[in-house]
């Protein structure tokens, strides 16, 4: 082989160099990959959902604010604060001395109403049995007519006395049952099981009852806290999606990284305008399973998220992704950033479905907010996308 020539050797030379020099300048001027975050177009479940625009809270499906009926001083306060009761139980008793007595008044009435009837009508009895001996005498003509009319008349008149007395009886039996009646207004019984949330007053305290269009602070405050839901306000437009039955999940702050299921129970037939901006619907929620949240109080901080609809099986990406105009930033292979408009459908606050416009395992960004991230410029995945389960 014919050796090069010195000239022809360096212009070799110098070639080589200005390609490798031009190789590294390309390198070092190549603008930096950007690393940007992106999922995985998949197959899953898409639903769209309402949820509550301010926090809900739980809620007793029974709940009473008692207090006696009757005005007074309380005498005997026979439960505290957290205590269990039981349907029927006193929980206090106000000072009755004066309707007790008044009530044992009415039943020495009583006793005497008796006496006074047995009286009378034994009188009627033999008022009845002379006229019945008048009548037979007048038959055989012993007696005169005259005198079988006064004996007919004594024995009319001793029976009313007695009937008389009788319905004295019934009057005096009234007496003891309103007696009892207003005794009882003393006595404040639990209408039904529940536990003590509060207690407004002590032995010694006087209670006055609540006049008409004046709130007073209830006596005992109980709590059916066996029954629990959840009351959340929903944004009128979306209230008008909803109907009783339909499914939902239920988040509390209590219990972070879980959901409760549970459905519509009731849907308020009335809008709430708190604020002319902020017009809403009053939803209850209530649980499918109360025993896999133990322990809940009433007044939790709670928020409910509503399905109207579903589909299973359907391609999906996260709505993150989603630009405005339902447009999408794809990286491809090459690891470029492609702009891709894309045809959706059901959607909520995590999944979108995606009917066209992208296939199957690409990844779209889900992570737009960075700077730079925009159609045409190189990046590099941040991590590998994990595939997420239907």
């Amino acid at each position: 082989m014919k050796a090069l020539s010195p000239v022809l050797r360096r212009s070799l030379i110098a070639v080589i160099l200005l390609a490798v020099v031009a190789a590294l300048t390309f390198a070092l001027t190549r603008p930096k990959p950007i690393a940007v975050v992106v999922a995985a177009v998949e197959s899953g479940t898409v639903e769209t959902t309402v949820a509550n625009t301010r926090a809900g809270s739980v809620a007793a499906c029974r709940r009473a604010k008692l207090a006696p009926p009757l005005g007074g001083r309380i005498e005997k306060l026979l439960v505290h604060k957290g205590d269990r009761v039981k349907e029927g139980k006193v929980l206090l008793t106000l000072w009755d001395d004066d309707l007790a007595a008044r009530e044992r008044l009415s039943r020495e009435q009583l006793q005497t109403a008796k006496a006074h009837v047995r009286e009378a009508c034994e009188l009627a009895a033999t008022a009845a049995r002379e006229a019945k001996r008048s009548r037979e005498l007048a038959a055989k003509n012993f007696i005169s007519p005259q005198a079988t009319e006064r004996t007919d008349a004594e024995a009319a008149s001793k029976q009313a006395s007695c009937d008389s007395t009788r319905a004295q009886v019934k009057e005096a039996e009234a007496r003891i049952a309103a007696s009892r009646a207003d005794t009882d207004r003393t006595v404040l019984r639990a209408p039904f099981d529940g536990i003590v949330a509060e207690i407004n007053g002590e032995v010694g305290e006087y209670l006055t009852p609540s006049p008409p269009g004046i709130m007073t602070l209830p006596a005992v405050d109980l709590i059916d806290d066996s029954c629990l839901y959840v009351t959340a306000p929903i944004d009128e437009v979306d209230a008008a999606r909803l109907k009783v039955g339909l499914g939902g999940r239920i988040t509390l702050d209590a219990y972070r990284d879980r959901h409760f299921s549970g459905k519509v129970r009731r849907i308020a037939p009335y809008v709430l305008a708190l604020e002319k901006q902020a017009r809403t619907v009053e939803v209850e929620v209530e649980f499918d399973n109360p025993g896999e949240a133990r322990h809940l109080l009433v007044g939790y901080s709670a928020d409910i998220e509503v399905v109207v609809d579903a589909r299973d099986n359907v391609l999906r990406i996260p709505t993150t992704a989603l630009m405005p105009g339902n447009r999408v930033l794809v990286l491809t292979d090459e690891g470029v950033l492609e702009e891709r408009k894309i045809e959706t459908d059901l959607s909520n606050w995590e999944f979108t479905e995606a009917k066209s416009g992208i296939a199957r395992g690409e990844h779209v960004v889900t992570s737009l907010e960075r700077a730079g991230v925009k159609a045409g410029v190189h990046a590099v995945a941040e991590d590998k996308p994990a595939t997420r389960k239907p």
